[in-house]
């Protein structure tokens, strides 16, 4: 098993999921780890969650983890793939129990640590949400700020990076 890291990243419905579960079945590796950090809140995102949950099939094993992601993933570290999807979702988990811009940056950071620690396959998968309009109250741009600090830290830690747009990849970083 070779150790690799990639990061997707693109904007809402743009097939990233469907990129990482496409390019995880391709590696050919037995014991998969889906991270999840989305958590039902209403009934739309249920559905949402059974309808991945389907889409994956049985050959992963789900850890549902809104918050403690690094603690996920060295708790699952004799996996040979891990994939997290998604880091948005997850700052926004941080941010509703009240942690500082610092705090949460530091989760990233030690996200950063505990994939590198980790000798497997590593896939996440992060909205890029930059690209629109600027957010008209201040909550809206604090998460924007903190999703784009977020994903530049980790695109630049990661060896492969991908760009989705309207279901198509494009590799913008690595060989």
């Amino acid at each position: 098993m070779a150790k690799k890291s990639i990061f997707i990243t693109g904007g809402a419905r743009s097939g990233k999921s469907s990129f990482a579960l496409k390019s995880s079945g391709e590696a050919g590796l037995d014991k998969k780890v889906f991270l999840a950090s989305g958590t039902p809140s209403d009934s739309e995102m249920f559905n949402r969650i059974k309808k991945h949950k389907e889409e994956r099939g049985k050959d992963w094993l789900t850890v549902e983890e809104p918050t403690d992601i690094p603690g996920a993933v060295a708790e699952n570290s004799s996996s040979e793939l891990i994939l997290f999807d998604c880091v948005t979702m997850w700052i926004s988990n941080l941010m509703e129990q009240g942690h500082s811009d610092r705090v949460i940056l530091a989760f990233v950071d030690d996200l950063i640590d505990a994939v590198s620690d980790f000798d497997g396959v590593f896939m996440i998968v992060s909205n890029e949400v930059g690209l629109g309009i600027v957010p008209v109250n201040d909550l809206a741009r604090r998460f924007r700020d903190l999703a784009g600090s977020a994903n530049q830290k980790l695109a630049s830690s990661f060896e492969e990076v991908y760009f989705m747009a309207s279901g198509i990849p494009m590799k913008i970083k690595g060989s």
